[in-house]
């Protein structure tokens, strides 16, 4: 009999191959007119695909969503927050890598390592709430982008991360985020994938995160530089797609990402972004 983890990385595999040739089907019939861009693979066309939350907001090509062209938008365009600042010639580990963004980030850092919990084509298969095998001070930059929900205790999570960070250095973090809730959602006493989907989005999802998520971040003692739609101009948001083109009607919808930029203050200073 097969493991379980053999058959949930066959059936990665037989998904990943299905959305690849469905999504090339629909890159050649949106190429033209070239109204939209993927700022992440460079792919135009008439318009991006839509997916179960938000129409024509997934790239038909590299599959990136609006968070992962949020932040490559914020590496491109702020230059406090530019590649030169915080990636380039830096130590850098991701979790739950992206293939498109793993392909960008990867080429400019000096040392570059992916990581994740569950799967085995990364590194470093550690959970994030429990890194001990990582030396305080190691990495200049850790990426996270929607990670947190999935696990169990993302307090000690966000300790961690900023744990192995040198002084100085950036966590790039993003969650799903119900509009318009104030406090994160949580019940440990949900169990039933069944009705975490029903109450957090997801069968794997353990919460649903509201606008406090940043003072997460803050009682770790990051300082935090929250990004998203309204830092970019009306053509940038059109032509790459930072925002969804028709907001979603689900309750548990994150119509309005952010990209939160978590700052480890420099031993020598208290800097302020």
């Amino acid at each position: 009999m097969m493991k379980l983890s053999g058959v949930r990385k066959a059936g990665r595999i037989m998904f990943s191959v299905v959305r690849r040739c469905k999504n090339m089907c629909f890159s050649y019939f949106l190429s033209f007119p070239k109204n939209v861009e993927c700022n992440i693979c460079g792919w135009k066309g008439r318009h991006f695909l839509s997916d179960s939350w938000h129409k024509n907001t997934t790239c038909p090509s590299c599959n990136s969503d609006i968070r992962h062209r949020l932040l490559i938008a914020a590496l491109n365009l702020i230059p406090d927050l530019s590649y030169d600042k915080i990636v380039k010639e830096k130590n850098i580990l991701h979790f739950a890598p992206e293939t498109g963004i793993m392909s960008i980030i990867k080429k400019r850092t000096h040392f570059y390592k992916t990581a994740d919990f569950l799967r085995d084509d990364v590194d470093i298969q550690i959970d994030i709430s429990n890194m001990v095998n990582i030396k305080s001070g190691t990495y200049d930059l850790v990426i996270a982008c929607d990670v947190l929900e999935h696990v169990e205790n993302d307090k000690k999570a966000v300790s961690e991360i900023y744990r192995i960070l040198k002084p100085g250095g950036y966590a790039i973090i993003t969650v799903p985020q119900k509009d318009n809730l104030e406090i994160t959602y949580e019940d440990p006493n949900v169990r039933s994938p069944i009705q975490r989907e029903k109450l957090f989005g997801q069968y794997d999802h353990l919460r649903i995160y509201g606008k406090d998520f940043n003072i997460l971040l803050q009682d770790s003692h990051f300082i935090v530089k929250q990004i998203n739609s309204r830092n970019f101009s009306e053509d940038t948001l059109k032509k790459y797609v930072l925002f969804p083109p028709v907001l979603s009607s689900k309750s548990l919808a994150t119509n309005y990402r952010t990209i939160y930029f978590a700052l480890k203050p420099a031993l020598s200073e208290n800097p302020v972004i």
